[in-house]
């Protein structure tokens, strides 16, 4: 934190008066918004948009373009404003719908929703993290395919971030990475306003930051006067000469800049200015222009497009010559930036499935999984794992796999104990394109990565995260380290596909079905111990695919029951369901390793899983509430809506009731 405030005030001018009023005028028609990080930023966004980022508005996604995200996305209206201006697809009447339904420019910027936005701008300290995933992904992929004379990965990430973000404890973790992994194309500009929303952040916020960042072992800058262009100038000019550290510019600015009576204040934090204040900041910056009414002289000063057509033609030019000498190299780099699958991969997919079920191993599904990563990891180029300090648990590596340690190549990362900084890194990973990374944690410390894997959902992303120890079955490590809810707490995630497969095949199908997904991530959920090999049929494997199927059919095939299993009690239901075949009752056996892709398939397709009219039971280590959907409630769940306890895996399966006798008692009772 920075004692000093005394700060020189702004040369308001038209270009950044702009970005001010577009701020002003739009936080105040929605009567909702945060005015003062785009009016206190204006400068910094100026400079840096006009003078350094290499962009093309007539195309957001040029693979060679420079990444800019806002982790304080709450002041989104400040990338709206440089959309608008620059010349992307934002249309001024999307401005006036600020914060609207359906409209370009909601509360907080969203990936997929507006041109130009490179990462949804959810909760602090989400976009310095998925910058950092960006710039690793940057300096991967050059090391992978730029050649000598043909550097057609090279560009910069940079990334706005403010004191909340520096507070939050995910920043700490993806910056202190970074500077481990000397990320010299990263550049993060601080706003260093000493306020958030409870007002001077001097009673809860007094870290200093730059000796924190160059601990990390960052390039800082301090101390930038955050108003004045020239000095700005020269802290990305100083940023740009250092190329094996990523750099902070560390922004002294006063919040609302331009308000005269409420900037460096709360007040102009998170609220509209109020009609006075917004014509006394007109007054103020000598804006003599209606709401939302740019002049043609203050547009053409934006405009970015012929400059970025040029810079794309230019790089454009450079990869064709690469395509020449590089063939083979340039069609991969291709291939992976369309985010399409190797030629040739169906039938290798298939081929590993159809030799994981020859083999009938019955061992853990994490080692299932490690097997399904090394039989698919050769067609997979694109492939980059990792673990958070589990690596030897999780068992996310594979023969032939290398290490990257920042200072090398690879495709294996070892993050570290950063459950979420890992998982918000993948996010930005894969939102650069050219990868498809996943990386492993225990099941119970996914809480620690929620928001992430939220993230990945909301924003769509080609993310798979490998959760292993996933039930009481982990054992002695005790109920602090037992997941019982997190598994259901994961399927009510929208948009994300959780599998919790049984036994080998059932692993490596779900291998295949995370990475074959385009629209979203996937969670993979496997065991500690051994879980006994299913033998099945040709038809019956193909059915995996469908998140559930028949595993056992009834004697007869006309069930008087169905019992629903996942996982490690699949093993348990096909034993009750002999066990009630003596006594004379005849019980179906589903698989249901994914229930979100069972809840996509056709009714007709359910209700050959699930017939009408016949009572169920669900049966899994975990909280029962969400299995009352599939069973009704005329049916039963065989569960546990408590914690765990210390001691063998065995001892507490039976403790808590997973026994054939208690599902042989739970199907009765339905009957």
């Amino acid at each position: 934190m920075t004692a000093d405030r005394s700060i020189t005030p702004p040369k308001y001018n038209d270009i950044t008066g702009a970005i001010r009023m577009l701020a002003v005028d739009a936080v105040q028609k929605a009567n909702s918004g945060h005015p003062g990080a785009p009016m206190g930023m204006a400068e910094i966004a100026d400079v840096l948009w006009n003078h350094h980022l290499r962009h093309n508005p007539a195309n957001p996604k040029w693979p060679g373009r420079d990444r800019f995200m806002m982790s304080n996305g709450h002041g989104s209206m400040l990338v709206y404003a440089l959309l608008h201006l620059s010349g992307y697809d934002l249309p001024i009447d999307e401005l006036k719908r600020f914060r609207q339904m359906h409209s370009k420019t909601p509360g907080h910027p969203e990936y997929g929703y507006t041109a130009g936005v490179e990462t949804t701008g959810g909760p602090l300290g989400q976009g310095i993290t998925n910058a950092v995933g960006m710039a690793m992904a940057e300096k991967l992929l050059a090391a992978e395919f730029n050649k000598p004379g043909h550097e057609i990965v090279d560009h910069r990430t940079y990334v706005f971030m403010g004191d909340g973000c520096m507070m939050e404890g995910i920043s700490h973790e993806a910056c202190a990475l970074a500077g481990t992994w000397g990320l010299g194309k990263l550049t993060a500009f601080w706003d260093d306003n000493e306020i958030s929303i409870d007002g001077h952040t001097n009673g809860w916020f007094t870290d200093d930051t730059a000796k924190r960042f160059e601990a990390y072992g960052w390039h800082v800058v301090a101390n930038v006067e955050g108003h004045d262009p020239e000095a700005i100038n020269a802290a990305i000019e100083a940023a740009k000469a250092v190329t094996d550290k990523p750099s902070l510019i560390c922004c002294k600015t006063v919040i609302g800049a331009g308000s005269p009576n409420k900037e460096g204040t709360h007040d102009v934090h998170g609220a509209a200015l109020g009609d006075a204040e917004v014509a006394a900041t007109r007054a103020h910056i000598n804006w003599p222009y209606a709401p939302f009414e740019i002049p043609q002289h203050v547009y053409e000063a934006w405009d970015a497009r012929t400059k970025g057509a040029g810079l794309e033609q230019l790089w454009n030019n450079k990869f064709a010559e690469y395509s020449a000498a590089y063939p083979a190299e340039a069609a991969e780099f291709t291939r992976r930036t369309k985010n399409e699958l190797p030629s040739g991969w169906a039938a290798h997919a298939a081929a590993a499935i159809a030799a994981t079920n020859a083999k009938g191993e019955t061992i853990a599904t994490r080692k299932a999984s490690q097997n399904a990563i090394n039989a698919l990891a050769s067609a997979l180029p694109e492939f980059l794992g990792g673990s958070a300090d589990l690596t030897g648990s999780n068992l996310t590596n594979w023969t032939g796999c290398k290490h990257v340690h920042g200072k090398t190549t690879g495709n294996y990362i070892s993050y570290g104990v950063r459950e979420f900084g890992m998982s918000h890194i993948m996010n930005g990973m894969a939102l650069h394109g050219g990868l498809l990374p996943f990386g492993g944690t225990f099941l119970m410390f996914s809480e620690y990565a929620r928001n992430a894997l939220r993230m990945s959902a909301l924003m769509k992303q080609r993310v798979i995260y490998v959760f292993t120890h996933d039930s009481i079955g982990l054992g002695e490590d005790g109920p602090t380290h037992q997941p019982v809810e997190q598994t259901a707490t994961l399927r009510h995630i929208p948009n994300m596909e959780v599998w919790r497969p049984c036994d080998t095949v059932e692993s490596i199908v779900s291998w295949v079905a995370a990475v074959e997904r385009k629209d979203g991530p996937s969670s993979l959920i496997f065991s500690r111990q051994n879980l006994q090999f299913q033998k099945r049929t040709e038809a019956q494997i193909a059915d995996i695919r469908k998140g559930a199927y028949v595993l056992s059919e009834a004697a007869g095939g006309k069930p008087q029951a169905v019992i629903i299993a996942t996982g490690s009690e699949v093993t348990l239901a096909l034993d009750a369901q002999k066990a009630l075949a003596e006594a004379g009752i005849n019980v179906r056996v589903v698989s249901m390793p994914s229930t979100n892709v069972f809840d996509k398939q056709d009714q007709a397709y359910k209700d050959s899983v699930l017939p009408r009219g016949v009572n169920r039971v669900a049966v899994e280590a975990g909280v029962t509430g969400g299995w009352y959907k599939y069973v009704g409630l005329d049916g039963a769940v065989v569960g546990m809506d408590c914690f765990g306890e210390s001691a063998p895996a065995p001892e507490l399966f039976k403790h808590f009731g997973f026994t054939v006798a208690n599902v042989v008692q739970a199907v009765k009772g339905v009957l």
